[in-house]
């Protein structure tokens, strides 16, 4: 999910002024440096380096809610770098740290588990970010993961047009299999897609963008270029490879869909070449974690925070926050990541892209 810079250097130098002496900043994947011995410590461990939010975004934003709320607390902070063995290792050290609370966005939900209840064993209190990870976790936050692919889907139909018919074929790039998200995305789109649509050719991306280059290679030679009226990715960064293959085989601007509201395909949505992406917004994501983080940390009630329930891969009920998401196309680019703030559009509206922006209104 899975899954960008921030609009003006004033706001990024207020998320690291905020950060400052809270946490270490180790982007490469290693373990944090953070001086914490415990007590009023958190610790963030995030699953990827590749994915452009979680270092960039997710990070920072859950660093400056944590301060505001709890300014004696530390925060530790830790990237698996793609690797379910080193997050499961970054458990250990955090354990090991004595942190109170982890919130974990988990590199794979299953393989983390047995790390999940180590750490509740010892008494620390555990939180799902972003993915819903196996294991006795304490609250869960994210977005309705289901409601994200029909929106996916949706966007694709309304793209599609007239064209929308159940003979028109149709090529899905789902994310991981190994990510519970993927196959809740992968259930909203059916949800929006089937018996609407020929769903011609499906296979998973894995959520990297040459892996869905390849499947999207191979669903050209099997389906014909020619035979595609749209496809559906699961992300933007497969959405990325795909949109290249698409223009290589000369149907580049067929409907195509995407999620996370990445830089480059808000550019690409600009220019044709991708129909429309869903933003879930990353700090209202990140500060519903520091939350339900500092209010487990200081033994606070946090029914009010988690008012839903979601169920884990292995059967545990999990108290839950889902934010809302939202698709954006061309239309509302101004109205969404613009306005709060994700992207400036001076970010946006580069030389290359100035024209694109100016019909689209954004000046």
């Amino acid at each position: 999910m899975r899954r960008f810079v921030i609009g003006t250097a004033a706001v990024s130098m207020a998320l690291s002024v905020a950060a400052c002496g809270k946490a270490g900043n180790d982007n490469s994947g290693s373990d944090s440096t953070g001086s914490s011995s415990g007590g009023n410590s958190v610790g963030l461990l995030l699953p990827d380096s590749v994915t452009t939010r979680y270092d960039k975004f997710d990070k920072p934003y859950f660093e400056a809610k944590v301060e505001s709320l709890c300014p004696d607390c530390t925060v530790e902070y830790a990237n698996a770098a793609g690797d379910p063995a080193k997050q499961a290792q970054q458990v250990s050290t955090m354990v090991t740290k004595g942190v109170k609370v982890i919130v974990i966005d988990p590199q794979d939900s299953a393989a983390i588990k047995s790390s999940i209840k180590s750490a509740v064993d010892k008494g620390i209190k555990v939180i799902a970010y972003d993915r819903l990870a196996q294991g006795p976790v304490s609250a869960y936050v994210s977005f309705d993961t289901v409601k994200v692919g029909e929106l996916q889907g949706q966007a694709l139909l309304a793209a599609l047009g007239p064209r929308a018919t159940t003979k028109s074929k149709v090529v899905m790039i789902n994310g991981d299999d190994a990510d519970p998200n993927a196959a809740k995305f992968k259930e909203g789109a059916h949800k929006a897609l089937d018996g609407k649509v020929d769903i011609a050719y499906e296979q998973s991306g894995l959520w990297k963008d040459t892996v869905a280059a390849q499947k999207m290679s191979a669903a050209i030679t099997q389906l014909g270029s020619k035979n595609i009226a749209g496809v559906y990715a699961a992300n933007d960064g497969m959405a990325g490879g795909i949109a290249t293959v698409l223009k290589g085989a000369g149907i580049s601007r067929i409907p195509l869909t995407g999620q996370d509201a990445e830089l480059a395909a808000i550019q690409r949505i600009l220019t044709g070449t991708q129909s429309a992406t869903i933003y879930k917004a990353f700090k209202p994501e990140a500060e519903a974690a520091a939350q339900l983080a500092v209010n487990l940390l200081q033994g606070k009630d946090i029914s009010s925070l988690a008012t839903h329930t979601e169920t884990s891969g292995s059967g545990e009920k999990v108290p839950s926050r889902l934010l809302t998401p939202v698709s954006v196309t061309v239309d509302n680019i101004n109205g969404t990541v613009v306005k709060d703030g994700l992207y400036t559009v001076a970010d946006i509206c580069t030389a290359e892209y100035a024209a694109a922006c100016k019909k689209a209104g954004l000046e």
